[in-house]
């Protein structure tokens, strides 16, 4: 038998080998195997083939994805001249993959996958540890990293599937521990318990269904808190519970299980909550016990508003020391200390949006729905892809004046500290009178537009058209002033009156006909929309709760994005390159006059135009205003043999956009760690009273509760009183409503 292991063991390998045929592997024992495969692949079927099927899937999933176990930053890799594609690479190598056949026996995926390190000799590896941007960086042999060749099975990590089993002389904690084991059991396995005894030395219960012999006797140990299984002698022989209900699903069991949920979508309505109880434990609640359990969670969360606002100071010390160069700051009132604005802004967002992405900003707000009243500031750019790149947020107190006056401010400040000279920037907003006012003072060159989402909003409420509201979104994206009339003069004919409503806003500040300064297609400032519902989910959490989630899914952006990059093998984005794409196949029915080196003349069959290929300019301004060369500069270009994608804007190449993702957003230790990690924040020239935040003062009213159902007379059973009049001695009414004449 155990020769015929090592020979199906040794053939379970042949099988993963495609490269190998019968009579071409150069050794005959060899081709002897290969060609005895069929007839031992039954006696493996029979052995338990379903490892061996794993075992292909794990190494066929492997071959799709490379791994390297890096311990350094991606520059090291590419000075010493190693194709660095992603953050996961497979070296090719099959030096580490000599693996002894007694070592290579049919085991689970599981334990293959934690026996991986042992298997490569990490002993006889050198290896070297490197933070980036960390001043206190440990290098060991940085000469050589280790690389990993065996098959690693990519998967996310899930929770434990919670063990119910119940054994004889298993402990718990204490008694509390003990009865939520026991409760917990019983929902697991579909049955009821009944307690007899309970008290803080045993714990006494047995099966609710009448004839049941299962008891369980639990008593604690002595001098000790732990609670014990003493006796639990039979098994149940009831068929369990017949009903929809649970008597042990009380509403605290319901709040501890969807404590996680909650808290991370604090908008998670009771209907839901019914549904993923019945969906994982086939329990139906009432209405009712969903709402008292997220209230129960809710009350938790909120006392963690006060506390998260005491930690905000040591939370900004946090980000600059684990993101050095990033900016985070909070202000409370210098009176009571209580919190008025939060400003934060990562470096690697900075970084990226200074240096990869156009110069155009756009600024939006939302209200929040926590216990405190408060307003969080945004401010994006956007990628070569069209997708927003938030750099910068803010926490505003509502009762605070001025707010987007300070925010400014701190964003001037921001991107003045962080580049020689200042770009011409555009600015998109709803052009409110504070954003208007921050603007002149902070960015007085810059061009400051009216987002177009928002005045199609304010459109529709004044004339609820659809066909006007469309021929608004054409005349904003039309690309010259005689295309723009003719939109307003359709919409003219619609409506006078609505047509009289857009010529009261002047289009220099939201048509691209008329509009100075560089959008580059993006004539919205609709962020939180376009965040979804990252920034939806993370409003009604407490402060630094929120800015946790915003800040991870920046993490993963950064990371994934940065990974998906590494895969384009173009000049510009795909997205870029799809447009010019279809302008190279449009040029090819175009006649190009040539006038000078610079200046062409470009014919078709809509009319001729003017391309300055030396000014980026066409006479048709699609050019100019997307960014991206149009079908009259694609065959000018082409008739001069250039490159048509070198002609884009910097923005939408490839190289930027990997430079925009190009720096890491790092993680934020546990807040139980932070005062431990901020020892010199209290030597900094702050007191410990300056350290102290307290909430602000304006709060939510409480959030109205479920009310009461009264039942029905008839179903109640009892009867309604008769009421009597004194005036007139008549019933169904009272003397104050009595109309009978006297």
């Amino acid at each position: 038998m155990e020769s015929n292991d090592l020979m199906i063991e040794h053939n379970r390998d042949l099988l993963l080998r495609p490269d190998l045929k019968p009579g071409n592997s150069g050794n005959s024992v060899l081709d002897q195997c290969l060609g005895d495969i069929d007839d031992y692949s039954l006696n493996v079927q029979e052995l338990g083939s379903s490892h061996i099927d794993d075992h292909r899937l794990a190494v066929n999933q492997s071959n799709q994805y490379n791994m390297v176990l890096r311990h350094g930053n991606v520059q090291n890799y590419e000075e010493k001249g190693l194709d660095f594609d992603s953050d996961v690479k497979l070296d090719t190598d099959q030096e580490h993959t000599d693996v002894d056949d007694q070592e290579n026996q049919l085991t689970p995926i599981s334990q293959r996958r934690l026996g991986l390190m042992e298997k490569h000799e990490l002993a006889n590896k050198k290896y070297c540890v490197s933070h980036e941007n960390s001043s206190s960086a440990v290098k060991q042999n940085q000469e050589t990293c280790l690389v990993i060749d065996t098959p690693v099975i990519q998967s996310r990590v899930q929770d434990p599937v919670p063990n119910h089993q119940l054994t004889v002389g298993q402990q718990f904690l204490d008694v509390h521990s003990c009865r939520r084991a026991l409760r917990d059991a019983a929902i697991a396995n579909h049955f009821e318990l009944k307690t007899i005894k309970s008290d803080k030395t045993r714990f006494v219960a047995k099966c609710a269904s009448e004839g049941c012999p299962w008891r369980i006797h639990a008593a604690k140990l002595p001098d000790v808190p732990t609670f014990t299984i003493r006796t639990l002698p039979n098994e149940h022989n009831c068929v369990g519970i017949t009903h929809l209900g649970h008597q042990q699903a009380s509403v605290q069991w319901i709040a501890d299980s969807i404590e996680r949920s909650l808290k991370e979508n604090p908008h998670y309505k009771p209907k839901e909550i019914l549904e993923e109880i019945h969906q994982a434990h086939g329990i139906a609640l009432s209405y009712k016990q969903a709402w008292r359990a997220k209230e129960r969670i809710m009350a938790a969360v909120h006392d963690s508003f006060v506390e998260e606002f005491h930690l905000l100071p040591w939370y900004c010390h946090q980000i600059g020391r684990t993101n050095p160069g990033s900016v985070a700051v909070v202000y409370g009132n210098p009176v009571d200390r209580s919190f008025e604005r939060l400003f934060v802004s990562f470096k690697a967002s900075i970084y990226g949006f200074l240096n990869a992405c156009c110069p155009l900003i756009a600024l939006d707000e939302m209200v929040l729905k926590g216990k405190y009243h408060g307003t969080l500031l945004l401010a994006t750019g956007f990628d070569g892809e069209g997708a927003v790149f938030p750099f910068a947020f803010a926490v505003v107190d509502d009762e605070s004046n001025g707010e987007w006056m300070w925010f400014l401010s701190e964003l001037h400040n921001l991107l003045e500290a962080n580049i020689v000279n200042m770009p011409k920037l555009t600015i998109l907003s709803d052009r409110q009178k504070s954003i208007i006012d921050g603007i002149e003072v902070h960015f007085p060159s810059a061009f400051h537009g009216l987002c177009v989402h928002h005045l199609i909003v304010n459109f529709s409420k004044e004339f609820d058209n659809t066909i006007l509201a469309n021929l608004l979104w054409e005349a904003a994206f039309a690309l010259t002033a005689i295309e723009f009339e003719q939109k307003i003069t359709l919409i003219e004919e619609l409506s006078e009156d609505a047509a009289r409503w857009i010529r009261r806003i002047d289009p220099h500040l939201w048509a691209s006909a008329y509009f100075e300064g560089k959008r580059l297609g993006h004539l919205t400032a609709d962020i939180v929309q376009s965040l979804g519902t990252m920034i939806l989910e993370a409003s009604g959490l407490p402060i630094i709760q929120m800015m946790e989630n915003i800040r991870r899914q920046l993490m993963m952006w950064f990371n994934e994005r940065s990974e998906t990059s590494s895969q384009w093998t173009g000049i510009l984005v795909p997205p870029a390159e799809r447009q010019v794409s279809v302008a190279i196949e449009h040029a090819h029915t175009h006649q190009v006059l040539k006038v000078d080196d610079a200046e062409f003349k470009v014919i078709s069959a809509e009319g001729s135009h003017i391309v300055n290929i030396c000014s980026r300019h066409c006479s048709c301004c699609r050019w100019q205003l997307c960014g991206l060369p149009c079908a009259h500069a694609a065959a000018a270009l082409l008739s001069c043999r250039q490159n048509v994608s070198r002609f884009a804007e910097s923005c939408f190449t490839v190289a930027n956009y990997r430079k925009a993702y190009s720096q890491t957003i790092h993680p934020i230790p546990d807040k139980a760690l932070w005062r431990e990690l901020s020892v010199g924040l209290d030597n900094a020239g702050y007191n410990s009273a300056e350290l102290v935040i307290k909430p602000p003062k304006s709060l939510w009213p409480p959030a109205a509760k479920p009310g009461k159902k009264r039942p029905c007379t008839e179903v109640s059973g009892h009867m309604k009183r008769a009421v009597h009049c004194s005036r007139c001695h008549q019933t169904g009414h009272f003397r104050t409503t009595c109309t009978a004449p006297l």
